[in-house]
């Protein structure tokens, strides 16, 4: 063998046995925990960030990746356009490799925040703000301010209140809640439309603002779903007639912090604009926030002529035509007489 071709098979043995080692040493490093800045390590990841961008990020926020090994492995693997903006959590003995499978899938670190049907928006702005998770851009800011930085229509500029829809929110650490509270209305907005755009003929409605005002009243007054397109029957009827709603939660939302947990008879009698015993018509605003069951009940009531309705004590009502059965049925069901 030619000392030439002797020189050439040395060094192709050189390159393969440092290909090798590059090899092994790579997949050392790659599968060998990391030395996380605590045993529990939140970073967010920029939308837009580049591969170079993405580790001086987790560099940053705790995660030592090195740089240029991290970036070879992710060329390698093809994962350069699948990194994901987001947050993320990375826990003691995570490795190079699962860090950037977590990035490529986007298994971003969520946060939750519940809005319960029924809860006043005071109610649902103390949960966002008691929320750790996000970044309270709100702060300090009216109910009107609120409204107006979420893009809310004038028209409804008025009251914050049911113009957001009691979900489940999913949404990064470290969100504005102005997102939360945005998506909320929008998705409210958009439950409306539908079941505005699906509802029943001749009803004493004129805009999808008092619908949305009905069916607060239906949320308050009974979690029986078979129930809700009977109490929106019974509204209904009595706004034809120009008839009292005479309806407790919009007495008890009109007394406020007044409400004691007891609605006695002057309460009843005590002139307030959400009073439905000494005003006819609707309250002005909704009273609380309705989910979509109440929506579409309010919109396609039972079809029935009942005009009154008392509680059964188990969360169920018996509906009644004429007030002389009514008045038999309270007296079953709320004075104990048979």
């Amino acid at each position: 063998m030619s000392l030439l071709k002797k020189c050439l098979a040395f060094v192709v043995v050189v390159l393969v046995l440092f290909a090798l080692l590059t090899a092994v040493g790579g997949y050392y490093w790659a599968t060998r925990p990391l030395a996380l800045s605590a045993a529990t390590v939140d970073v967010t990841i920029q939308p837009h960030s580049t591969v170079r961008g993405v580790t001086a990020q987790l560099d940053h926020g705790g995660v030592p990746i090195v740089p240029q090994a991290f970036i070879l492995m992710t060329r390698l693997l093809g994962l350069e356009s699948r990194l994901k903006s987001g947050n993320y959590e990375f826990h003691t003995g995570v490795t190079p490799y699962e860090v950037l499978q977590k990035l490529a899938l986007g298994d971003v670190n969520e946060s939750v925040v519940t809005v319960i049907e029924g809860w006043t928006f005071k109610r649902m702005r103390a949960e966002l703000d008691a929320s750790p998770a996000l970044r309270h851009d709100t702060a300090g800011m009216s109910d009107a301010e609120l409204l107006a930085a979420i893009g809310a229509s004038d028209a409804q500029a008025a009251s914050a209140e049911g113009l957001f829809f009691p979900d489940t929110y999913l949404f990064d650490k470290g969100t504005s809640d102005l997102n939360v509270y945005r998506r909320a209305y929008q998705l409210m907005q958009q439950r409306l439309t539908a079941a505005w755009a699906a509802r029943a003929p001749g009803l004493p409605y004129r805009t999808p603002y008092e619908a949305l005002t009905v069916a607060s009243l239906i949320e308050k007054e009974t979690g029986k779903s078979s129930d809700r397109p009977l109490v929106a029957a019974v509204f209904a009827n009595r706004l034809r007639i120009g008839m009292p709603l005479q309806t407790d939660p919009s007495v008890i939302y009109g007394l406020g912090q007044r409400y004691d947990g007891h609605l006695r008879k002057s309460d009843l009698q005590q002139d307030t604009p959400y009073n439905t015993y000494t005003r006819r018509g609707l309250p002005p605003t909704p009273i609380a926030l309705p989910g979509v069951a109440s929506l579409q009940a309010a919109l396609n009531p039972a079809p029935t002529s009942a005009l009154y309705f008392v509680s059964r004590g188990d969360g169920s009502s018996v509906f009644s035509d004429t007030l002389g059965d009514h008045n038999r049925a309270v007296d079953k069901y709320i004075r104990g007489q048979q």
